[in-house]
């Protein structure tokens, strides 16, 4: 709770943390803002009694500015538990991304910022499910992804050049946002206007066609009154060619986001907010594997690009916000949300082939293509409150949420590039075509097959309350119910219509200010055809269950925090996320045992760390249970499967980042992001799958699709003045090849970039 939060601390030794930048990286490989602190003395009190004694003139201060402060590395406030909190208060694990943190590194890409949140590992896109697509403690977040609080959930990729934080809530959080997975939740914080006039533009120049412009504009309009302006513009490629064409991947970015509020820091507050992004990529799909590792031969291997310039991912996202804050009183406010947002997408890219190379003609590999129109409205009102009662003391928190989802997607429609004529007929035809001319797609081009659609209207109340049942003790008590409405297009699950309640409780102890030990309870759901989830029969929703036991101390005279827990996710009806499949449940019942430990903040004067080390034992338990379309028949998947490690989850994960800022105005920074090996396979194939020529036991034994482990190296150099700044980022220093994300059934894998050099001229005024 707030009443126990402190940040002025005891010194402790810095051998604590240096333990967090050293670690076995070759265990792992086998299985950015310049900122000077002043910091006033502490008076004694004999100091303290004397100046009271003396009779000084009296001196009237007012100010309504606010001041521009940053947190470096370490989070002090937060909103992901609904109310603005300081991390080390909430009884569960939070990691938090911090704008100085994204700078120094030369982030671009919400991807990129959770390359530093230990325990995550990355997707790659398949069955409509491109876009941001992330695992956490084993588990999938394409439903758990927020920006400021309201749901996210549309299948895009997400920029940080709005971004002032981003928040990682760890385990199970369906009492707090809603339905959700296990791992945890990820919010996005966006910048918003400020009391002070403060503007910043930077460039980027870097290999592989590297550019990127950004502004940050803020201007004081009134007392209370401010307007903030943010754009960027970025374009890159990676070193993977097409050795028939010569075209290479693409990201192509563009963002604005303007925010104008009024009545800032007084009782009620508005702000409004539009942000626009774009993207005109040109995706990567990777490679194949062959033999169970990522295809590596003289003419296929991870340079090897299988798409072209005519490929495309192509988005337009807006989203338009309105939030009003009354405080009836300082203990005492009402926080309401109204938001609009759309989110349109269409995409063609290329699968790659394990034996035949990629040809000009586009007509070697599989042809995803996807067209969605993504829409949301939502309503969402928080008050908190503190009071005492029965002698205790509370922090109560209520809200309730309206949601409502409009969706529609299909497929595009090929066209012969000899005749620029769509192509029609049966799906014989169709392929015969292909096969004889090549085939291309167009975003304006839909199929003629009957769009699949959704629509939902989502309703939540909930409430919470935080109780010091006696001084240092606080006892954590919440519950929430969901009711969701929807209709779909399938005929298999045309509508849906459901209610659950979720609950959270933890109990805390706060032995000093500096340090908070506590254990949590949370639970999570998804109900079935939930996020285009669809069964052929009506199943259990998905649930799940997470039992934490933590600790946070701070260090340092608080400069310095540091966080471990210990849990376990138990996750019951798991879904697939592969919209194509038709076995739409991977188990039935399994679970992550884990242990993180986290570092951030200055430990010395010019010395910052950003640092997290996670341990995963994910297991299947119990094999998945799927309904034939055909005869209803319920199908078993492989018992083999029972016991062995879920999909692209690591046994362990590591990430540091550090900088040292010497001879006044340089500043020196480097980092490892490692993760162990990951496995790639579909656990809800039957015994006769999976004992093919290529299945997953095909050796009678467990033999699924590998990535191996690596540790990529980064490094900066900064050298900066009051009015501007020139800073050298070099990622993957090493130039190791390294594969990032993986397909999780197995079928290929994205490789990491090489080695990238990127030189940043930054000015202020």
């Amino acid at each position: 709770m707030a009443y126990h939060s402190s940040r002025k601390l005891k010194p402790l030794s810095v051998a604590v943390a240096m333990m967090f930048t050293v670690t076995p990286i070759s265990l792992l490989a086998a299985e950015d803002t310049l900122s000077t602190d002043i910091k006033l003395p502490t008076e004694t009190q004999a100091e303290s009694d004397s100046i009271s004694d003396q009779t000084l003139p009296t001196v009237n201060v007012k100010s309504s500015k606010q001041t521009a402060t940053a947190d470096g590395y370490q989070a002090t406030k937060t909103r992901v538990g609904k109310v603005l909190q300081d991390p080390h208060d909430i009884p569960q694990a939070i990691t938090t991304v911090t704008n100085s943190l994204m700078h120094d590194q030369q982030v671009g890409s919400l991807r990129e910022a959770l390359r530093n949140v230990s325990g995550l590992t990355f997707n790659a896109a398949e069955g409509g499910r491109s876009g941001d697509n992330m695992n956490l403690r084993g588990f999938y977040t394409f439903g758990d992804i927020y920006l400021d609080g309201i749901r996210d959930t549309a299948q895009y990729n997400r920029e940080t050049f709005n971004l002032e934080q981003v928040d990682v809530l760890r385990g199970s959080a369906a009492m707090l946002f809603g339905r959700g997975q296990a791992g945890g939740v990820i919010n996005q914080v966006s910048k918003t206007a400020k009391l002070y006039d403060e503007n910043t533009m930077s460039a980027s120049l870097g290999n592989d066609g590297y550019q990127q412009f950004t502004g940050d504009f803020n201007k004081q309009l009134a007392e209370t009154t401010a307007i903030r302006l943010n754009v960027m513009d970025r374009a890159e490629e990676t070193y993977r060619v097409n050795p028939a064409n010569g075209d290479h991947p693409e990201l192509n970015r563009k963002g604005v986001a303007i925010s104008f509020g009024t009545g800032i820091g007084t009782n009620d507050e508005l702000l409004l907010s539009h942000i626009y992004t774009q993207t005109r990529d040109v995706p990567d799909y990777g490679i194949s594997f062959v033999n169970n590792r990522p295809v590596n031969t003289a003419s296929i291997n991870d340079n090897t690009f299988y798409g072209g310039s005519k490929n495309f991912d192509d988005s337009d996202t807006n989203i338009s916000s309105i939030t009003f804050m009354h405080k009836f009183s300082g203990d005492t406010q009402l926080r309401t949300q109204l938001r609009h947002a759309d989110y349109e997408r269409a995409y063609w890219t290329k699968t790659p082939s394990a034996t035949l190379l990629p040809q000009a003609d586009y007509s070697v590999g599989g042809n995803p293509t996807r067209s969605t129109d993504y829409t949301t409205n939502t309503l969402q009102s928080d008050l908190s409150t503190k009071l005492t009662l029965a002698g205790m003391k509370h922090q109560v928190l209520m809200g309730f949420e309206y949601l409502n989802e409009d969706s529609s997607r299909t497929t595009l429609q090929p066209f012969d590039p000899s005749t620029g004529l769509p192509i029609f007929g049966t799906r014989t035809q169709v392929n015969a075509a292909i096969a004889a001319n090549g085939v291309f797609y167009d975003k304006n081009l839909l199929s003629t097959d009957t769009p699949t659609t959704f629509n939902a209207d989502n309703y939540a109340v909930y409430a919470q309350d935080t109780i010091e049942i006696v001084p240092q003790w606080d006892l954590l008590v919440g519950v929430r119910r969901d009711e969701m409405k929807a209709n779909y297009s399938s005929a298999t699950s045309p509508t849906l219509n459901y209610g659950e309640n979720s609950y959270r409780a933890g109990l805390s102890w706060h032995q000093t200010p500096e340090n908070h030990y506590y254990v949590s309870w949370s639970d999570s759901f998804s109900p079935t055809a939930d996020l285009y989830q669809q069964t052929v029969a009506a199943l259990p929703a998905e649930r799940s269950k997470t039992l934490e036991i933590g600790a946070k101390w701070l260090l340092l005279d608080g400069d310095l925090a540091l966080r471990t827990a210990l849990y376990r996710t138990t996750k019951d009806w798991e879904r697939n996320t592969d919209l194509e499949s038709t076995s739409a449940v991977l188990t039935k019942k399994r679970r992550t045992d884990g242990v993180e430990f986290e570092l951030a903040g200055r430990i010395a004067d010019h010395w910052e760390v950003f640092s997290g080390i996670a341990f995963m034992d994910a297991k299947i338990l119990e094999v998945a249970e799927n309904v034939n379309a055909t005869t209803g028949a319920i199908t078993y998947a492989d018992a083999r499967f029972v016991g062995q490690r879920a999909r692209n989850t690591p046994v362990a994960t590591f990430n540091v980042w550090t900088t040292y800022q010497f001879a006044r105005n340089w500043k020196l920074g480097g980092g490892v992001e490692a993760k162990g090996n990951r496995y790639g396979y579909n656990p809800s194939q039957t015994a006769a799958q999976t004992s093919t020529a290529t299945g997953t036991f095909n050796t009678g034994s467990f033999n699924p699709n590998v990535l191996p482990g690596y540790a990529r190296v980064d490094a900066m150099l900064t050298y900066e003045v009051r009015k501007w700044a020139v800073r050298l980022n070099v990622k993957n220093l090493l130039n190791k090849i390294y594969y990032d994300s993986l397909y999780d059934n197995g079928g290929f894998s994205v490789p990491g970039n090489h080695r990238s050099v990127i030189i940043t001229t930054e000015y202020k005024f």
